[in-house]
């Protein structure tokens, strides 16, 4: 059977074991493990250079001096848990440098002793040893500082040839011990011992020997029958005066409740300050008396028992719980021991540290008065508890400044009232059925404050602000936003992660200013415009966001599911009302002064007019039909105008249209009459012979030529399909009052601005001579032997820049003829 030791033993030697051999470069050291390999022998081919060997759990029986002659470098060698039955010390002797040597559970029979100067720790536990291998070459290793022992006699003798040694820790691993003689162990000047007990060992003798050897005494394996106790109500605490330890710690006890009775008797009356019972199994009747039990004399402080099983459970448990609370030391630890209930006397004791978790406490326990003013520590956790209020009633009468309840079943009615001390500032109340309603049951004072795992959605306003709160844990629980600060002004640490979370509040950034460290990773984040700020915070925070940027990922909108929070782009103007408003506000203004000093500078209603009729003109040429255009016409265009207008129409007016080729007829209708027919009826004629008509318009126009053509602009959608054979030339400004009331379809025409108006400004003209070009646009059919007509690409290019080349010498022709 492999025996289990106190890692304390090996604390001193730090070494790192690997599968196989690693070497570590910066000091040319090795470490190199064969454990658990089936050797039968040392290898050959170590290296010089190797530090560390481990070659525990193989078949080794024997140690060649050759072995490890060439491994000068050697520090650390395990050899424990083999067969080696024979140790000569003098094999390691090239071996300079070692300072661990590890020979334990082997089957070590004898030892030759040879002194090296340089070793620290030698662990010889756990072998067949009939007496304790220790001679006078022991006594010269001055550097040891561990030593471990075993052997079934255990002699004075042997301890005193050692007993010159300022050692730091013996161990006393026994498989058997048929004999010990009291007061060996007593020689020993250690600062701590640690005793493995074989079964059936006189313990008592032990304890009593051992508490007398070390500051720190240890023991282990402990199986007591009530035979061993016979005599000790006879004795008058007989080692209380040479007693030396003041840490007494039992591991693995199987004891019944007398027996652990006595012992703590025998423990009070000594220097024992820190008594510790781990892994304790109870069992068999109770004999003795518990209520005789002497608390007086005593420099115990802390008693401590944990793990605790029963295998038979008889006895009055009043008698359990008074035996403990009846101590009136200052720390009592009773833990992991199934315990339902615990009594307190009636009078105040002097405890200041209590710890009952992992038992089934209820809330039985705090319905009884209990007086504990000095009291400044009680954990409570994983136990049966349901109602804060009784403990905060409980804790009302005491000292306390830590409080843990975790792992309990603890809620909280709103209408419960809860009384906690002025003192109180910790409290552990996670993994409990909280609600909301515990944020009205807290104490005034808590600066530390753990509620992760409850059931809480949110914190409430209506509650008591804590003023002195710095630290506050809400994590797993299902908060749907981040709690604002207003009720904790001093808060610098918060953690809310894994819960409900989708956004954070406007309260949060503006009463949080004083939280140093955040943890809100984990959460369902919605990476909306809401949670802008809380991004930007984790960006530029520097180390505040705990777990940033692998725990903060969105789950909403779903086309950013599984991004992280710190790849998502949010630009401010879109989540801003107010700037995007005044952003806008701030382009029209530009925009508005733009236009107003274009229209001012360079006339743009103007050049708008000109365009857009241009663009309507270019729109109708474009729906004209071919049966639109086969109708019988003699000219491509006819020009009508006032006689005081002349001189622009024919030295600006024509010599446009006529530049380049004759390839547009023009008729002057001053020149077009027909004897026996009016003036009107000539004007009329001269229209209606022309594909398309222009009227020069001035106020000399309207005052005398106007009344030839009304009757024309009255019936001219009669003989024209559409009044896209009408060009309007406003030549001067006519304002519409001096347009006689008679003339109504010209006024009509000029109220609609059908018309294009003539620049007085000479850059402008391209822009006129352009838009008179496309309207007059034609593709007439070639019956009278004309020219061929422009095409609209031809039109365009004029448009651009070329000239349009009308010839009048043929429409000259065709009009003196007639």
């Amino acid at each position: 059977m492999r025996h289990t030791r106190s890692i304390y033993i090996f604390c001193s030697i730090v070494m790192s074991v690997h599968s196989g051999a690693s070497e570590l470069p910066e000091e040319r050291e090795l470490t190199t493990n064969f454990s658990s390999m089936s050797l039968r022998k040392v290898p050959e081919d170590l290296s010089p250079i190797t530090a560390t060997l481990d070659l525990s759990y193989n078949l080794l029986f024997q140690l060649q001096h050759s072995d490890f002659r060439s491994l000068s470098k050697l520090k650390v060698l395990i050899l424990c848990h083999n067969r080696i039955q024979e140790l000569d010390i003098k094999t390691f002797e090239f071996n300079k440098e070692l300072r661990y040597l590890d020979v334990s559970n082997n089957r070590l029979k004898s030892v030759t002793w040879f002194p090296l100067a340089g070793l620290r720790h030698v662990d010889l536990s756990f072998n067949d040893f009939d007496a304790v291998p220790i001679c006078v070459e022991t006594g010269n290793m001055s550097q040891l500082e561990t030593l471990g022992l075993s052997g079934a006699k255990i002699r004075k003798s042997d301890f005193q040839k050692i007993a010159h040694l300022h050692l730091n820790t013996v161990f006393l691993g026994l498989r058997t011990l048929s004999h010990y003689e009291e007061g060996s162990l007593p020689i020993l000047n250690t600062a701590k011992l640690h005793i493995v007990l074989p079964v059936n060992t006189n313990f008592w003798v032990l304890l009593q020997d051992g508490i007398k050897t070390s500051k720190i005494l240890e023991v282990t394996n402990i199986d007591l029958q009530k035979s061993q106790f016979t005599n000790y109500g006879s004795q008058q605490n007989p080692i209380l005066e040479n007693a030396k330890t003041s840490i007494l710690l039992l591991n693995r006890v199987d004891l019944s409740w007398d027996d652990l009775f006595l012992i703590f008797q025998l423990v009070w009356h000594t220097s024992v300050e820190y008594f510790q019972i781990q892994h304790v199994t109870f069992g068999g009747k109770v004999y003795l008396d518990h209520n005789s039990f002497d608390y007086s004399n005593t420099v115990m402080r802390t008693v401590k028992l944990e793990h605790i099983h029963f295998r038979i459970f008889n006895i009055p448990q009043e008698s359990i719980y008074f035996l403990f609370t009846k101590m009136d030391i200052e720390n009592l630890t009773i833990s992991d021991a199934q315990m339902p209930h615990m009594l307190f006397p009636m009078y105040p004791t002097r405890f200041q540290y209590l710890n009952f978790a992992n038992n089934i406490l209820t809330d039985d326990v705090f319905k009884k008065s209990i007086q504990l003013p000095h009291l400044k520590t009680l954990i409570l956790k994983d136990n049966k508890l349901e109602t804060l209020s009784l403990v905060s009633c409980f804790a009302s009468n005491t000292s306390l400044r830590h409080l843990d309840l975790s792992e309990n079943l603890l809620q909280h009615e709103n209408d419960e009232n809860c009384l906690w001390p002025e003192t109180l500032v910790t409290m552990n109340l996670s993994f409990n059925k909280f609600a909301d309603s515990v944020f009205r049951c807290l104490p005034r004072n808590i600066q530390i404050l753990d509620l992760n795992s409850n059931k809480i959605q949110t914190v409430p306003q209506e509650i008591i602000h804590l003023t002195s709160l710095r630290e506050l844990n809400l994590a797993f629980n299902f908060l749907t936003d981040l709690p604002g600060c207003s009720h904790f002004r001093r808060l610098s640490v918060l953690n809310v992660e894994m819960n409900l979370i989708l956004s954070s509040s406007l309260d949060f950034f503006q009463s949080c200013q004083e939280v140093k460290t955040l943890n809100a990773g984990r959460n369902p984040f919605r990476c909306t415009c809401e949670l802008r700020d809380f991004i930007q915070l984790g960006k530029y925070s520097e180390g505040m966001m705990v777990g940033w940027s692998d725990s903060y990922i969105c789950e909403y909108p779903l086309n950013l599911k599984g991004t992280q929070l710190k790849d998502v782009h949010l630009p401010e103007i879109s989540c801003n009302t107010g700037l995007l408003i005044v952003t806008i506000v701030v382009i029209m203004l530009v925009l508005g002064m733009a236009v107003a000093f274009c229209c001012f500078h360079f006339d743009l209603p103007w050049y708008l007019r000109m365009l857009h009729q241009w663009t309507q003109t270019w729109l109708r040429i474009r729906k004209t039909t071919q049966e639109h255009l086969k109708r019988s016409v003699q000219f491509h265009v006819c020009i009508s105008y006032s006689e005081h207008d002349s001189a622009w129409v024919k030295y600006e007016l024509i010599p446009r249209l006529e530049k380049e080729d004759g390839s547009v007829l023009i008729c002057l209708h001053e020149g077009n009459s027909d004897p026996g027919q009016s003036m009107t009826e000539d004007a009329v004629n001269c229209v209606e012979k022309s594909h398309k008509s222009i009227f020069v318009l001035s106020p000399n126009f309207v005052q005398s030529e106007c009344c030839h053509y009304e009757p024309y602009f009255a019936h001219h959608d009669l003989s024209h399909e559409s009044p896209d054979y009408i060009i309007l030339i406003l030549l001067e400004p006519i304002p519409l009052y001096c347009i006689p009331t008679r003339f109504p379809k010209l006024k009509a025409l000029m109220e609609k601005k059908a018309y294009l108006e003539w620049p007085q400004d000479r850059r402008k003209c391209g822009l006129f001579w352009a838009n008179l070009r496309a309207a007059l646009h034609v593709n007439l059919l070639d019956t009278r032997g004309t020219c061929e007509p422009q095409t609209f690409t031809e039109l365009n290019e004029v448009f651009q820049g070329s000239a349009i080349s009308l010839i009048r010498t043929d429409c000259l022709e065709s009009r003196t003829h007639s």
